[in-house]
Formats: C-alpha cells, structure tokens, sequence
C-alpha cells in the first residue's frame, strides 16, 4: 500500500516537473536556435496580452469589433510591418498614442523584438494587387 502511494506521488511530480519545463516556450514554433527565437519570447512575454501572432501562441487582438477593447493592438497574422515601423511603435507607445506603454523593451531587445516582428508579421495577409 505504502509503495503503491509512493509510486503515484512520483508519478504525479514527474508530469508536473514536465509541465512546468514546457511552460517556459508554450506556443512558439520556433527552433531555440533559430535566430529570431529571442525576439518571439520578448514578443510572447511582453506583446502577447495585446497582440496576435500565431507563431508564437499570442491572440491579444480582437476577433469581433463589437467585442473590442481598448487594449485590443493589431493582429501581426494579417498585418506586415517592417524593422522601422516596430522600433519606432515600442519607443513612442505605438502609432496613434493609445494604449500601448512607450519602450515596453529597450535597447537590443527591442531590437530583437522589431526584426523577429519584421520577418514573420503578415504572413497570412490576403494578396492584393
């Protein structure tokens, strides 16, 4: 009875050491070598509450305007922005002055974050002449 208990405790602290292992890249289907890895955990971890991108499990953006809030950011799936026009939404809190806090990351990892966002947003734009 003792070993049986025993054996089901380990068990149990086993699959929870593996969840909690998981946790950390949850969402992002990116190989930890590839280059732009930093930038889509910088991007999860700070974008991801406001933003969408498939790519890295974030669904921030508002699926239904009747639902939107104002904290509701652009969905990165359908919209294409480039190195430029990232840096300057992370320093100046993004286009328009809502909602999005200014240097929300700073330095190299806004860096990161701008040319991770800059190769993989708007892939799954519609083409249009």
């Amino acid at each position: 009875m003792i070993l049986r208990a025993r054996t089901s405790v380990a068990a149990a602290s086993v699959t929870l050491a593996l969840l909690v292992a998981g946790c950390g890249s949850q969402g992002i289907q990116l190989s930890s070598s590839s280059p732009y890895h930093h930038g889509a955990v910088l991007f999860r971890d700070h974008c991801s509450g406001c933003h969408t991108l498939s790519l890295v499990g974030a669904q921030g953006s508002a699926t239904n305007i009747k639902n939107r809030l104002p904290t509701n950011g652009p969905n990165f799936n359908v919209r294409k922005e480039n190195l430029e026009q990232v840096l300057y939404a992370i320093r100046n809190g993004g286009f328009s002055g809502a909602i999005m806090p200014q240097n929300i990351v700073v330095g190299e990892d806004a860096r990161a974050v701008a040319t991770f966002l800059a190769q993989y947003s708007g892939r799954q734009a519609a083409n249009t002449p």
